[in-house]
């Protein structure tokens, strides 16, 4: 694996990481974003209150970043969420699996008692073996949840890990 450092998101990380975001969410295939959705709906995401966020850089450069925030508010706010994301040129290093075992650790910190994923695709099967990996169940499913650019209509999970 490469060196690299996970850090907290600065102001400089933005355009990077939206860069990340749109190649991403292009294929139709993980993500619940559409692939035309437009820049300001995408610069919201990344500069909401209440989130926290981080990257992943290597070879000086933003190779992937997470967010972490409360799952839902007040009485709920105990269980956090997260999303996460690696450049396609950067993915197969074990990237995803360095910012989740960070998330994990950072939602420790910040107080949170688990971790729950509302909406991974089900044929997202590197997503789904990295998360069971980590410890995450797979809760619920919501049939036909997810409209794939190849596949149709396929499930999605909801994924849940007590810290």
């Amino acid at each position: 694996m490469s060196d690299f450092i996970i850090r907290e998101f600065k102001n400089s990380d933005l355009d990077p990481a939206l860069d990340i975001f749109f190649e991403v969410i292009k294929g139709g295939d993980a993500y619940d974003f559409s692939p035309d959705t437009h820049p300001e709906t995408a610069l919201n995401y990344f500069t909401s209150e209440g989130v926290k966020r981080f990257v992943l850089e290597c070879e000086g450069r933003v190779a992937g970043w997470y967010s972490l925030k409360p799952n839902r508010a007040g009485l709920a706010s105990h269980i956090g969420n997260c999303s996460y994301m690696v450049s396609p040129e950067f993915r197969g290093r074990g990237f995803g699996e360095e910012m989740g075992k960070h998330s994990i650790t950072q939602a420790k910190k910040e107080g949170f008692k688990a971790i729950q994923f509302n909406f991974v695709v089900s044929t997202n099967e590197p997503a789904v073996k990295l998360w069971k990996k980590l410890g995450f169940k797979i809760i619920g499913t919501i049939p036909h949840g997810y409209n794939h650019a190849k596949l149709g209509f396929v499930d999605a999970y909801i994924m849940f890990r007590e810290l």
